[in-house]
């Protein structure tokens, strides 16, 4: 990836003149609470040290020129007037999104030229697509003084993909794109908004938190991950709750005989299971971590993975390698993180065991046939910010 100074000279190269700035927005991680988002739930990602970032300038003629300096090919040049959902363009249209998302919000934007990089894995479940949503809007919102708050660029990002893009995704990876600071993980409540930043500094209590990326690559357009949203949702109507965020964990075992005897589908059940568990884990999690007791979560690491792998049925063989075989080295608990399917898992390790776990899974998937995974530590990193000139 190129540093700000290549950056600049190279968007000055392709398009004629020097960019007003550069943006950054992260990946994230979810250390836990997944599929939680879009049912109102709790969630708690971190904001990795992986990054897109947007040079970026203004124009007045309507015209938006995207290109990627990671993606082969030109520049895909748009007209700001006839953006309209579901219209294609690939990777551009993730930030295309955005513009047309602030401008159907009735914000002036009245174009741009825009140059992307990134070094967040794409398709690893850690947020690349939010990434560029956020960048974008962060951009956007300060050249054009939109006066927009960080959860009001994360809105915007996740209409972009819900509505033009066509992915259902909950808030949550915007929101951690757009909010997460340096050394915390985000608690963020999905139906109001409302966030907490918890200190997370593994460090000082001896311990690191892992990405493993199975490099088996997801696409959350493909229909499965809309196929859950609508089962949650059914679940939630036959309940007779707005959301499943408003069916406590106590009263999940009467909740689930309810949903049976109606003679709901039985993906509809595993599915209110999973959600409301998880939801209830997250708040176990903050509890552990509020009171220093930061090992005690790996446990809760593997439970969120099971009801993954059993309940939502969203893991993948390579995903539940890297729980067993991590487990089996030593680590404290795993859970694959993200939409699934593929993607990344997260792995509690003491600090001391991190490389003897990474090599043990690294191991495992040679032995299993497996590409070797990739395999970095989750530092909590900052949100969404303008990198150059210093703001």
């Amino acid at each position: 990836m190129t540093d700000n100074a290549e950056l600049t000279a190279s968007f000055t190269e392709l398009y004629g003149a020097a960019p007003e700035g550069i943006w950054a927005a992260p990946g994230r991680v979810n250390l836990i609470g997944e599929y939680t988002d879009f049912n109102g739930g709790f969630v708690m990602p971190l904001a990795l040290p992986h990054h897109a970032r947007a040079a970026v300038a203004r124009r007045t003629d309507g015209q938006l020129r995207l290109h990627s300096t990671d993606v082969p090919g030109g520049v895909v040049s748009l007209r700001v007037d006839e953006l309209a959902p579901h219209s294609g363009h690939g990777w551009a249209a993730y930030s295309a999104g955005v513009v047309w998302a602030l401008r159907e919000a009735g914000h002036q934007v009245t174009g741009a030229d825009i140059q992307l990089t990134s070094t967040v894995p794409v398709g690893a479940g850690l947020s690349s697509s939010a990434a560029l949503e956020v960048v974008t809007a962060l951009a956007l919102n300060d050249l054009f003084e939109l006066g927009l708050s960080a959860p009001e660029v994360a809105v915007l990002g996740q209409r972009a993909e819900n509505d033009f893009v066509g992915v259902p995704c909950g808030v949550m990876d915007q929101m951690a794109s757009a909010c997460c600071t340096e050394g915390h993980a985000l608690y963020l409540d999905t139906r109001d908004l409302t966030q907490r930043q918890v200190p997370f500094d593994l460090a000082a209590h001896g311990l690191q938190l892992l990405v493993v990326d199975t490099r088996v690559k997801h696409a959350l357009g493909d229909g499965a991950y809309a196929e859950r949203r609508a089962g949650c949702e059914a679940g939630a109507r036959a309940l007779g709750i707005d959301m499943l965020r408003d069916l406590p964990y106590e009263d999940l075992g009467t909740a689930l005989e309810t949903l049976v005897a109606a003679g709901e589908d039985e993906s509809v059940v595993r599915y209110v299971r999973h959600v409301v568990s998880d939801n209830h884990r997250v708040e176990q999690v903050i509890a552990l971590l509020d009171g220093g007791d930061v090992r005690a979560a790996g446990p809760v690491l593997n439970e969120g993975h099971a009801s993954l792998r059993d309940d939502l049925r969203v893991s993948c063989p390579e995903l539940d390698l890297v729980v067993s075989a991590a487990n089996a080295a030593g680590a404290l608990g795993a859970r694959m993180t993200g939409g699934g399917f593929g993607g990344s898992a997260v792995v509690l390790v003491e600090e001391a065991m991190a490389d003897t776990v990474a090599k043990a899974v690294t191991e495992a998937f040679g032995a299993a046939g497996h590409a070797a995974p990739g395999v970095f530590p989750a530092v909590p990193s900052a949100g969404a910010r303008r990198v150059a000139p210093a703001a």
